[in-house]
């Protein structure tokens, strides 16, 4: 539910943002999935759970990933994170923070911030740390 609120949430490609899922399933796992929901957006893989864990989404008291959606600058730095996340609304809760957090919208008919930063494919391998 929530990856499809985010596929028709088409107020977010109004901002100059890039965003992506990650799970913690396999690649193969979230292909299919992807495709199950015509995901539109880059869903990555982390079956070693290693980012998972550097973002404290999982630890050894909760092995299975909270839903939690970060928002990042394009400095690097967390701005938000959103802990509550609703499966049901989060494409338009996503719209507001934006908006809250002053996040720019891109100039019409010029490639967004994402489309610079992420292939559009379903699903990739989360790269490894250097």
């Amino acid at each position: 539910m929530e990856c499809k609120s985010l596929r028709e949430s088409d107020a977010i490609r109004e901002f100059d943002v890039a965003y992506f899922a990650i799970s913690v399933d396999s690649e193969e796992t979230n292909k299919t999935f992807a495709q199950s929901l015509g995901v539109d957006y880059p869903l990555l893989s982390d079956p070693s759970k290693r980012i998972a864990v550097a973002y404290g989404v999982v630890d050894q008291d909760q092995p299975f990933a909270s839903r939690w959606t970060f928002f990042v600058g394009p400095d690097g730095r967390i701005l938000y994170i959103d802990k509550r996340v609703s499966p049901a609304t989060h494409g338009r809760d996503i719209v507001q923070k934006l908006a809250e957090l002053g996040i720019a919208k891109r100039r019409p008919g010029t490639a967004s911030l994402g489309d610079s930063l992420l292939p559009r494919r379903a699903n990739s391998e989360v790269p490894k740390s250097r």
